[in-house]
Protein backbone atom coordinates (compact mmCIF):
# COMPACT_ATOMS: atom_id res chain seq x y z
CA UNK A 1 0.00 0.00 0.00
CA UNK A 2 2.70 2.42 1.01
CA UNK A 3 4.60 1.61 -2.13
CA UNK A 4 1.48 2.46 -4.13
CA UNK A 5 1.03 5.78 -2.29
CA UNK A 6 4.70 6.69 -2.74
CA UNK A 7 4.54 5.77 -6.42
CA UNK A 8 1.45 7.93 -6.93
CA UNK A 9 3.09 10.81 -5.04
CA UNK A 10 6.21 10.57 -7.15
CA UNK A 11 4.11 10.47 -10.29
CA UNK A 12 2.21 13.57 -9.23
CA UNK A 13 5.44 15.29 -8.23
CA UNK A 14 7.02 14.54 -11.58
CA UNK A 15 3.93 15.81 -13.37
CA UNK A 16 4.00 19.01 -11.28
CA UNK A 17 7.70 19.48 -11.98
CA UNK A 18 7.13 18.97 -15.68
CA UNK A 19 4.22 21.42 -15.60
CA UNK A 20 6.32 23.89 -13.60
CA UNK A 21 9.25 23.53 -15.96
CA UNK A 22 6.92 24.05 -18.89
CA UNK A 23 5.42 27.11 -17.22
CA UNK A 24 8.87 28.54 -16.55
CA UNK A 25 9.93 27.89 -20.13
CA UNK A 26 6.75 29.51 -21.40
CA UNK A 27 7.25 32.52 -19.12
CA UNK A 28 10.84 32.87 -20.26
CA UNK A 29 9.69 32.85 -23.86
CA UNK A 30 7.03 35.42 -23.07
CA UNK A 31 9.65 37.61 -21.35
CA UNK A 32 12.37 37.34 -24.01
CA UNK A 33 10.27 36.83 -27.14
CA UNK A 34 8.77 39.47 -29.44
CA UNK A 35 6.10 41.59 -27.84
CA UNK A 36 2.64 42.46 -29.15
CA UNK A 37 3.24 46.16 -29.83
CA UNK A 38 2.26 46.86 -33.44
CA UNK A 39 3.42 50.49 -33.67
CA UNK A 40 5.97 52.57 -31.78
CA UNK A 41 4.76 53.96 -28.47
CA UNK A 42 6.10 56.59 -26.10
CA UNK A 43 6.43 55.44 -22.49
CA UNK A 44 6.85 58.14 -19.85
CA UNK A 45 8.42 57.10 -16.55
CA UNK A 46 7.94 59.83 -13.98
CA UNK A 47 10.17 60.30 -10.92
CA UNK A 48 8.92 57.98 -8.16
CA UNK A 49 7.16 55.57 -10.52
CA UNK A 50 7.27 51.85 -9.67
CA UNK A 51 7.63 48.81 -11.90
CA UNK A 52 3.98 48.02 -11.24
CA UNK A 53 2.89 51.43 -12.52
CA UNK A 54 5.15 51.07 -15.55
CA UNK A 55 3.83 47.58 -16.30
CA UNK A 56 0.24 48.85 -16.04
CA UNK A 57 1.07 51.62 -18.54
CA UNK A 58 2.67 49.12 -20.90
CA UNK A 59 -0.35 46.83 -20.75
CA UNK A 60 -2.68 49.74 -21.50
CA UNK A 61 -0.52 50.61 -24.54
CA UNK A 62 -0.54 47.02 -25.74
CA UNK A 63 3.23 46.66 -25.35
CA UNK A 64 3.23 43.65 -23.00
CA UNK A 65 0.83 40.80 -22.21
CA UNK A 66 1.61 40.21 -18.53
CA UNK A 67 2.59 42.70 -15.88
CA UNK A 68 3.51 39.83 -13.54
CA UNK A 69 6.00 38.29 -15.99
CA UNK A 70 7.40 41.76 -16.77
CA UNK A 71 7.99 42.54 -13.08
CA UNK A 72 9.26 39.07 -12.21
CA UNK A 73 11.70 39.10 -15.11
CA UNK A 74 13.06 42.48 -14.01
CA UNK A 75 13.41 41.16 -10.47
CA UNK A 76 15.25 37.99 -11.55
CA UNK A 77 17.64 40.10 -13.64
CA UNK A 78 18.36 42.28 -10.61
CA UNK A 79 16.89 45.37 -12.26
CA UNK A 80 13.74 45.87 -10.21
CA UNK A 81 15.34 48.71 -8.26
CA UNK A 82 17.03 50.38 -11.23
CA UNK A 83 14.08 52.17 -12.86
CA UNK A 84 15.15 55.48 -14.46
CA UNK A 85 12.72 58.30 -15.16
CA UNK A 86 12.45 59.70 -18.68
CA UNK A 87 10.48 59.32 -21.89
CA UNK A 88 11.34 56.28 -23.97
CA UNK A 89 10.35 55.24 -27.48
CA UNK A 90 9.29 51.59 -27.40
CA UNK A 91 9.85 49.91 -30.77
CA UNK A 92 7.23 47.65 -32.39
CA UNK A 93 7.64 44.05 -31.26
CA UNK A 94 9.98 44.95 -28.39
CA UNK A 95 10.27 42.12 -25.86
CA UNK A 96 9.63 42.61 -22.16
CA UNK A 97 13.34 42.02 -21.59
CA UNK A 98 14.25 44.74 -24.06
CA UNK A 99 11.81 47.17 -22.47
CA UNK A 100 13.23 46.44 -19.02
CA UNK A 101 16.66 47.23 -20.43
CA UNK A 102 15.43 50.53 -21.85
CA UNK A 103 13.76 51.78 -18.67
CA UNK A 104 16.62 50.72 -16.37
CA UNK A 105 19.56 51.88 -18.48
CA UNK A 106 18.42 55.50 -18.52
CA UNK A 107 20.37 58.13 -20.43
CA UNK A 108 18.82 60.76 -22.71
CA UNK A 109 15.12 60.37 -23.33
CA UNK A 110 14.32 58.98 -26.76
CA UNK A 111 10.83 60.38 -27.13
CA UNK A 112 8.71 63.11 -25.66
CA UNK A 113 9.66 66.78 -25.84
CA UNK A 114 12.96 68.51 -26.54
CA UNK A 115 13.85 72.17 -26.14
CA UNK A 116 16.57 73.33 -28.52
CA UNK A 117 18.04 76.74 -27.70
CA UNK A 118 19.75 77.72 -30.96
CA UNK A 119 22.33 80.50 -31.06
CA UNK A 120 22.78 81.79 -34.59
CA UNK A 121 24.78 84.50 -36.28
CA UNK A 122 21.80 86.81 -36.84
CA UNK A 123 19.33 85.67 -34.20
CA UNK A 124 18.62 83.21 -31.40
CA UNK A 125 15.53 81.06 -31.36
CA UNK A 126 14.00 78.44 -29.12
CA UNK A 127 12.33 75.40 -30.65
CA UNK A 128 10.09 73.00 -28.78
CA UNK A 129 9.65 69.75 -30.66
CA UNK A 130 8.24 66.36 -29.81
CA UNK A 131 8.69 62.85 -31.17
CA UNK A 132 5.68 61.46 -32.98
CA UNK A 133 5.65 57.79 -31.85
CA UNK A 134 3.97 56.70 -35.08
CA UNK A 135 6.85 57.92 -37.24
CA UNK A 136 9.65 58.20 -34.64
CA UNK A 137 10.31 61.68 -36.05
CA UNK A 138 10.32 65.07 -34.40
CA UNK A 139 7.39 67.42 -34.92
CA UNK A 140 7.94 71.13 -34.24
CA UNK A 141 5.42 72.52 -31.75
CA UNK A 142 6.67 76.00 -30.85
CA UNK A 143 9.34 78.36 -32.17
CA UNK A 144 10.06 81.82 -30.80
CA UNK A 145 12.80 84.41 -30.36
CA UNK A 146 13.46 84.83 -26.61
CA UNK A 147 14.81 88.34 -27.19
CA UNK A 148 11.70 89.51 -29.03
CA UNK A 149 8.78 87.80 -27.32
CA UNK A 150 7.68 86.10 -24.13
CA UNK A 151 7.73 82.32 -24.00
CA UNK A 152 4.39 80.81 -25.13
CA UNK A 153 2.37 78.85 -22.60
CA UNK A 154 2.85 75.57 -24.49
CA UNK A 155 6.60 75.99 -24.20
CA UNK A 156 6.45 76.81 -20.49
CA UNK A 157 4.29 73.74 -19.78
CA UNK A 158 6.56 71.39 -21.73
CA UNK A 159 9.80 72.89 -20.47
CA UNK A 160 8.69 72.42 -16.86
CA UNK A 161 8.39 68.64 -17.20
CA UNK A 162 11.28 66.79 -15.54
CA UNK A 163 11.93 64.49 -18.51
CA UNK A 164 12.12 67.16 -21.23
CA UNK A 165 15.47 67.17 -23.02
CA UNK A 166 17.34 70.47 -23.02
CA UNK A 167 19.81 71.30 -25.75
CA UNK A 168 21.93 74.33 -26.69
CA UNK A 169 23.08 74.48 -30.30
CA UNK A 170 25.76 76.94 -31.38
CA UNK A 171 25.98 77.84 -35.08
CA UNK A 172 29.28 78.33 -36.88
CA UNK A 173 30.28 81.96 -37.18
CA UNK A 174 28.63 83.35 -34.06
CA UNK A 175 30.89 85.46 -31.83
CA UNK A 176 31.60 84.85 -28.16
CA UNK A 177 29.71 88.04 -27.24
CA UNK A 178 26.64 86.74 -29.07
CA UNK A 179 26.93 83.40 -27.29
CA UNK A 180 27.19 84.91 -23.81
CA UNK A 181 24.34 87.34 -24.40
CA UNK A 182 22.13 84.57 -25.76
CA UNK A 183 22.85 82.23 -22.85
CA UNK A 184 21.60 84.90 -20.45
CA UNK A 185 18.13 84.23 -21.90
CA UNK A 186 18.33 80.43 -21.51
CA UNK A 187 15.92 80.08 -18.59
CA UNK A 188 16.97 76.50 -17.80
CA UNK A 189 20.58 77.56 -17.06
CA UNK A 190 21.86 79.26 -13.92
CA UNK A 191 24.70 81.52 -12.81
CA UNK A 192 26.44 84.56 -14.21
CA UNK A 193 29.32 84.68 -16.66
CA UNK A 194 32.14 86.50 -14.93
CA UNK A 195 34.49 86.65 -17.91
CA UNK A 196 33.84 86.68 -21.66
CA UNK A 197 35.77 83.80 -23.30
CA UNK A 198 38.40 84.55 -25.91
CA UNK A 199 37.04 85.04 -29.40
CA UNK A 200 36.98 81.85 -31.46
CA UNK A 201 37.42 79.59 -28.44
CA UNK A 202 33.92 78.01 -28.43
CA UNK A 203 33.05 74.94 -30.52
CA UNK A 204 29.94 75.33 -32.71
CA UNK A 205 28.21 72.09 -31.80
CA UNK A 206 25.03 70.84 -30.11
CA UNK A 207 25.17 70.38 -26.34
CA UNK A 208 22.71 68.43 -24.21
CA UNK A 209 22.47 70.05 -20.80
CA UNK A 210 20.77 69.32 -17.51
CA UNK A 211 18.31 71.75 -15.97
CA UNK A 212 20.12 74.00 -13.55
CA UNK A 213 23.53 73.61 -15.20
CA UNK A 214 25.60 76.76 -14.98
CA UNK A 215 26.35 78.95 -17.95
CA UNK A 216 30.00 78.98 -16.94
CA UNK A 217 30.16 75.17 -17.04
CA UNK A 218 28.59 75.09 -20.51
CA UNK A 219 31.05 77.69 -21.80
CA UNK A 220 33.91 75.67 -20.32
CA UNK A 221 32.68 72.56 -22.17
CA UNK A 222 32.41 74.55 -25.41
CA UNK A 223 36.00 75.72 -24.93
CA UNK A 224 37.22 72.21 -24.11
CA UNK A 225 35.73 70.83 -27.31
CA UNK A 226 37.17 73.65 -29.44
CA UNK A 227 40.61 73.04 -27.94
CA UNK A 228 40.32 69.35 -28.83
CA UNK A 229 39.21 70.07 -32.42
CA UNK A 230 42.02 72.57 -32.94
CA UNK A 231 44.66 70.26 -31.45
CA UNK A 232 43.55 67.38 -33.66
CA UNK A 233 43.55 69.52 -36.81
CA UNK A 234 46.90 71.11 -35.94
CA UNK A 235 48.48 67.67 -35.54
CA UNK A 236 47.23 66.72 -39.04
CA UNK A 237 48.11 70.05 -40.72
CA UNK A 238 49.71 70.35 -44.12
CA UNK A 239 53.38 71.26 -44.31
CA UNK A 240 54.67 74.74 -45.04
CA UNK A 241 51.69 76.76 -43.84
CA UNK A 242 52.29 80.42 -42.96
CA UNK A 243 51.12 79.95 -39.35
CA UNK A 244 53.46 79.63 -36.42
CA UNK A 245 50.86 78.51 -33.88
CA UNK A 246 47.39 76.95 -33.53
CA UNK A 247 46.16 80.38 -32.41
CA UNK A 248 47.05 81.86 -35.81
CA UNK A 249 45.37 78.94 -37.58
CA UNK A 250 42.23 79.66 -35.55
CA UNK A 251 42.28 83.27 -36.78
CA UNK A 252 42.44 82.05 -40.37
CA UNK A 253 39.67 79.51 -39.74
CA UNK A 254 37.38 82.26 -38.45
CA UNK A 255 37.96 84.29 -41.62
CA UNK A 256 37.17 81.27 -43.79
CA UNK A 257 34.03 80.69 -41.70
CA UNK A 258 32.76 84.21 -42.29
CA UNK A 259 33.70 84.35 -45.98
CA UNK A 260 31.70 81.37 -47.23
CA UNK A 261 28.70 79.32 -46.30
CA UNK A 262 29.37 76.74 -49.01
CA UNK A 263 31.03 73.68 -47.44
CA UNK A 264 32.73 72.52 -50.65
CA UNK A 265 34.64 75.75 -51.17
CA UNK A 266 36.09 76.29 -47.70
CA UNK A 267 39.45 74.82 -48.68
CA UNK A 268 39.56 76.99 -51.80
CA UNK A 269 38.82 80.13 -49.79
CA UNK A 270 41.53 79.11 -47.33
CA UNK A 271 43.96 78.66 -50.25
CA UNK A 272 43.33 82.23 -51.40
CA UNK A 273 44.28 83.68 -48.03
CA UNK A 274 47.23 81.34 -47.59
CA UNK A 275 48.52 82.36 -51.03
CA UNK A 276 48.13 86.03 -50.14
CA UNK A 277 50.05 85.57 -46.88
CA UNK A 278 52.84 83.71 -48.64
CA UNK A 279 53.11 86.38 -51.34
CA UNK A 280 52.96 89.32 -48.94
CA UNK A 281 49.57 90.48 -50.24
CA UNK A 282 47.14 91.98 -47.73
CA UNK A 283 44.14 89.76 -46.95
CA UNK A 284 41.61 92.52 -47.79
CA UNK A 285 38.60 90.69 -46.38
CA UNK A 286 35.45 92.56 -45.40
CA UNK A 287 34.45 90.35 -42.40
CA UNK A 288 37.57 91.41 -40.48
CA UNK A 289 36.81 95.08 -41.16
CA UNK A 290 33.26 94.55 -39.90
CA UNK A 291 34.54 92.90 -36.71
CA UNK A 292 36.75 95.92 -36.08
CA UNK A 293 33.65 98.12 -36.28
CA UNK A 294 31.14 96.01 -34.34
CA UNK A 295 33.57 94.19 -32.01
CA UNK A 296 31.46 91.12 -32.67
CA UNK A 297 28.53 92.50 -30.71
CA UNK A 298 26.00 92.55 -33.55
CA UNK A 299 25.72 91.98 -37.28
CA UNK A 300 26.49 95.14 -39.23
CA UNK A 301 23.23 94.78 -41.15
CA UNK A 302 24.40 96.78 -44.17
CA UNK A 303 27.25 97.11 -46.60
CA UNK A 304 30.56 98.64 -45.61
CA UNK A 305 31.04 102.33 -46.28
CA UNK A 306 34.16 103.64 -48.01
CA UNK A 307 35.04 105.59 -44.87
CA UNK A 308 34.93 102.36 -42.86
CA UNK A 309 37.24 100.60 -45.30
CA UNK A 310 39.71 103.44 -44.71
CA UNK A 311 39.34 103.49 -40.94
CA UNK A 312 42.38 102.19 -39.08
CA UNK A 313 41.63 99.32 -36.71
CA UNK A 314 43.69 96.23 -35.83
CA UNK A 315 41.19 94.24 -37.92
CA UNK A 316 41.20 96.32 -41.11
CA UNK A 317 43.01 93.88 -43.40
CA UNK A 318 42.90 96.43 -46.20
CA UNK A 319 45.38 98.47 -44.16
CA UNK A 320 47.31 95.96 -42.01
CA UNK A 321 49.68 93.26 -43.13
CA UNK A 322 49.06 89.64 -42.27
CA UNK A 323 46.43 88.26 -39.93
CA UNK A 324 44.33 90.32 -37.51
CA UNK A 325 45.20 89.90 -33.80
CA UNK A 326 42.35 87.52 -32.89
CA UNK A 327 39.69 85.38 -34.52
CA UNK A 328 36.57 87.23 -35.63
CA UNK A 329 34.06 84.47 -34.75
CA UNK A 330 33.83 80.89 -33.53
CA UNK A 331 34.78 78.69 -36.50
CA UNK A 332 33.48 75.15 -36.87
CA UNK A 333 35.50 72.00 -37.37
CA UNK A 334 35.25 72.15 -41.18
CA UNK A 335 36.69 75.67 -41.36
CA UNK A 336 39.48 74.79 -38.93
CA UNK A 337 40.40 71.78 -41.02
CA UNK A 338 40.25 73.88 -44.20
CA UNK A 339 42.60 76.47 -42.73
CA UNK A 340 45.09 73.74 -41.82
CA UNK A 341 44.68 71.76 -45.03
CA UNK A 342 43.85 74.31 -47.74
CA UNK A 343 43.38 73.34 -51.36
CA UNK A 344 46.49 73.45 -53.53
CA UNK A 345 45.66 76.34 -55.87
CA UNK A 346 47.22 79.48 -57.29
CA UNK A 347 44.10 81.55 -56.58
CA UNK A 348 44.56 85.07 -55.26
CA UNK A 349 41.05 86.47 -55.76
CA UNK A 350 37.43 85.48 -55.38
CA UNK A 351 34.07 87.19 -55.78
CA UNK A 352 30.42 86.13 -55.46
CA UNK A 353 29.10 84.24 -58.48
CA UNK A 354 25.35 84.66 -57.96
CA UNK A 355 24.73 81.08 -56.83
CA UNK A 356 25.68 81.55 -53.20
CA UNK A 357 29.26 80.55 -53.90
CA UNK A 358 32.27 82.29 -55.39
CA UNK A 359 34.24 82.53 -58.61
CA UNK A 360 38.00 82.16 -58.02
CA UNK A 361 40.83 83.63 -60.06
CA UNK A 362 44.61 83.49 -60.20
CA UNK A 363 45.10 86.77 -62.12
CA UNK A 364 43.72 90.27 -61.79
CA UNK A 365 42.41 90.21 -65.36
CA UNK A 366 40.44 87.03 -64.70
CA UNK A 367 39.18 88.45 -61.42
CA UNK A 368 37.99 91.64 -63.11
CA UNK A 369 35.98 89.57 -65.57
CA UNK A 370 34.39 87.69 -62.66
CA UNK A 371 33.58 90.99 -60.98
CA UNK A 372 31.89 92.26 -64.15
CA UNK A 373 29.74 89.13 -64.30
CA UNK A 374 28.77 89.59 -60.67
CA UNK A 375 27.83 93.24 -61.21
CA UNK A 376 25.68 92.24 -64.17
CA UNK A 377 23.90 89.68 -62.00
CA UNK A 378 23.31 92.30 -59.32
CA UNK A 379 22.00 94.82 -61.86
CA UNK A 380 19.55 92.29 -63.29
CA UNK A 381 18.02 91.57 -59.91
CA UNK A 382 14.79 93.35 -58.94
CA UNK A 383 15.10 96.02 -56.27
CA UNK A 384 14.74 94.83 -52.69
CA UNK A 385 11.12 94.58 -51.61
CA UNK A 386 9.76 93.87 -55.10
Amino acid sequence: MWRHIVANFLTILIVLLVVAAGAITWAQRQYAGPGPLAASACLRVAPGDTFRKVSDALISQGAITSGYIFRTGADLEGKAGALKFGSYLIAPGASMQQIVGVVTTGGPSTCGAEVNFRIGVNATDVILREVDPATARYVERVKFDPAASAAPAEYLDAAAKPDVRLRVTLAEGATVWQVVEALKRADFLTGDVQEIPEEGSLAPESYEVARGSTRAALLAEMARRQDAVLAEAWAARAEGLPYTSPAQALVMASIVEKETGVPDERRQVASVFVNRLEQGIRLQTDPTVIYGITEGKAPLGRGLRQSELQRETPYNTYLIDGLPPTPIANPGRASIEAALNPADTNYIFFVADGTGGHAFAATLAEHNRNVERWRAIEAARPPAGN
